[in-house]
């Protein structure tokens, strides 16, 4: 430790990626400490990934419960099924107080200090904190910034948290609407789209470009919609936008034609969960006091290594990660980053590979992917001189998949065709949160076709479908 400064190391910010980093920091015997205006674990512990997970759980069961024609399959028969909208609430909030604690008392016990208040930057190496007990200065050899992000919000929308919100109130599932708009079809809209039919309510799903699901490789896409949207109590409009919000009983929503803005409908709904992605919370850090300018989309410019930039410049001991560089807005990806920026304040070269890092939207069933969509394949292969080509397998043709009754499910492969190096690979079906992630280490390691063909897997299993799309892959 160097006795210049307070410590080695302050992190703004303890979502998943300040703790990440404070995590790897101790290991690497940093004196490390980690400074929270709000909740203890950011976004995806208290407004995010944690309790929406709870919800699917909770709200999935009671899909699988009430699909009499599959149970019948498998035969099994069950009277009605009832759910109580509080307890499954209760259950989301209450997993939350769990992990939050979990995770402060991991930083606790490793000796990080957990300072309470609002962290800004003061200057090189110096950073102000203000609280309950006013202003004070720390001093640290590196700082990382890791203040998140908050729900986008487009202009003409109003916001009262009560029948117009986004996903931080969603979370708390406090109402249960007979209508609801969603507005975006992306993860959130996904995934909430499948809490609330489960759960009973009517939908109407609005995106604003020409396809559902538009960050989602097309084949998998076209599937999901077929068994998530298409045969659910869900209505969708595809090229509108929701130009105006005006909240109340009902929530007014004036719709208009996304390419010509031209007025469309106006629709009355009992709620509306606005999902149309986040934006970085990169105000008030006191960036300019060591002379760094947003990007136009008020990220923090960082180089592959983390280290944040004034005009192409590295300033050296500071470093973001997270949503607020706008890399990569997973929660994992910020984990990742706190441990690449951690590994680079130590003098160990290290660049995040985002290509192997996973995501997965929760539905019932699941979506999953890594690496490059087939369409951004192309693209790689035009400005580089090689070709692509694709496999596929399917979950119809799965054992295990066949005994569960579940057989709705792809998996796609794309790799190139002269080396047979995999690029991406993308999965709908069961478990696929799960099973991409044998995909995710072949492509960390730049493995190809050949080589994965010919690994054993255990059979009769879901992972199965991924062996036959890697025998199927032709080089």
């Amino acid at each position: 430790m160097s006795h210049e400064f307070d410590y080695d190391l302050v992190i703004i910010g303890a979502g998943v990626g300040g703790h990440g980093a404070a995590l790897h920091a101790v290991g690497c015997g940093l004196k490390t400490a980690i400074i929270e205006a709000a909740d203890m674990g950011g976004t995806c512990v208290n407004r995010g990934c944690i309790p929406s997970k709870a919800l699917l759980a909770a709200s999935g069961r009671v899909r699988e419960l009430r699909d009499a024609h599959h149970l019948k399959s498998l035969g099994i028969q069950i009277g009605g099924v009832e759910f109580d909208r509080q307890a499954i609430a209760d259950h989301a909030n209450n997993l939350v107080s769990k992990i939050q604690g979990d995770l402060t008392n991991s930083l606790k016990r490793l000796g990080v200090d957990i300072i309470r208040g609002w962290g800004k930057i003061a200057g090189t190496q110096k950073v102000t904190v203000t609280g309950d007990g006013g202003e004070k200065t720390i001093t640290a050899k590196d700082i990382i910034l890791s203040p998140g992000s908050v729900p986008f919000v487009p202009p003409g929308i109003e916001v009262d948290g009560k029948t117009v919100f986004t996903s931080d109130q969603a979370v708390k599932l406090e109402t249960l609407p007979q209508w609801i708009a969603i507005i975006g079809s992306g993860y959130i809209g996904l995934e909430f789209s499948d809490i609330y039919s489960a759960l009973g309510s009517e939908i109407t799903l609005i995106e604003a470009l020409d396809q559902l699901m538009p960050g989602f490789d097309r084949d998998i896409a076209k599937l999901a919609e077929r068994v998530l949207i298409t045969p659910r109590d869900i209505e969708t409009k595809v090229g509108i936008y929701a130009k105006k919000v005006i909240p109340g009983s009902p929530v007014v929503i004036e719709l208009a034609d996304f390419k010509t803005k031209e007025d469309v409908d106006v629709i009355e709904v009992d709620a509306c969960l606005v999902a149309t992605g986040r934006i970085p919370a990169t105000k008030n850090l006191g960036l300019e006091s060591v002379g760094v300018e947003l990007d136009r989309r008020n990220f923090i410019p960082v180089d592959d290594r983390m280290a944040v930039l004034s005009a192409g410049e590295v300033v050296p001991h500071l470093w973001a990660i997270g949503d607020a560089n706008g890399k990569m807005m997973l929660a994992h990806a910020a984990s990742a980053q706190g441990i690449v920026a951690v590994e680079n304040i130590m003098g160990r070269e290290r660049k995040a590979d985002y290509r192997s890092i996973p995501a997965a939207a929760f539905t019932h069933p699941e979506v999953s992917y890594v690496g490059l969509t087939e369409t951004a394949a192309k693209e790689l292969g035009q400005a580089e001189g090689f070709e692509i080509a694709t496999s596929r397998s399917y979950f119809k043709g799965n054992s295990k998949a066949l005994a569960e009754n579940e057989a709705d499910g792809i998996a796609k492969v794309i790799y190139r065709k002269d080396t047979g190096e995999v690029l991406g690979v993308h999965i709908f079906g069961l478990h696929a949160s799960d099973l991409i992630h044998e995909a995710s280490a072949a492509v960390a390691n730049r493995q190809t076709v050949q080589t994965l063909a010919h690994l054993v897997h255990a059979h009769p299993t879901l992972s199965e479908v991924l062996d036959e799309a890697y025998k199927r892959a032709v080089v």
